[in-house]
């Protein structure tokens, strides 16, 4: 799989703070990305779970220990298609 690199800055101790490796805190960063970009519609769960660097049901694991829908239906969505179910 082709991938991009972003590189940001942060102070060094912030890793000291968190009591975490380089690694540990690049995944916490790409998780917390992928449920906010999640959250707010701009990718979709299978592209947010990749980003992640997680399966499918991982990521909704992640989603669910975070309190976010995992469905972005509303109610009137579901009316909506039950309207033309029934034709």
């Amino acid at each position: 799989m082709d991938t991009k690199t972003i590189s940001i800055e942060f102070p060094p101790d912030i890793l000291l703070a968190l009591n975490e490796s380089e690694a540990e805190f690049k995944k916490r960063v790409k998780v917390a990305l992928a449920v906010r970009l999640y959250k707010l519609q701009k990718l979709t769960l299978g592209k947010s779970a990749q980003l992640a660097g997680m399966s499918r049901y991982e990521f909704e694991n992640v989603l669910s220990e975070n309190e976010v829908p995992i469905s972005q239906l509303t109610l009137d969505d579901v009316l909506n298609d039950a309207d033309k179910i029934r034709g």
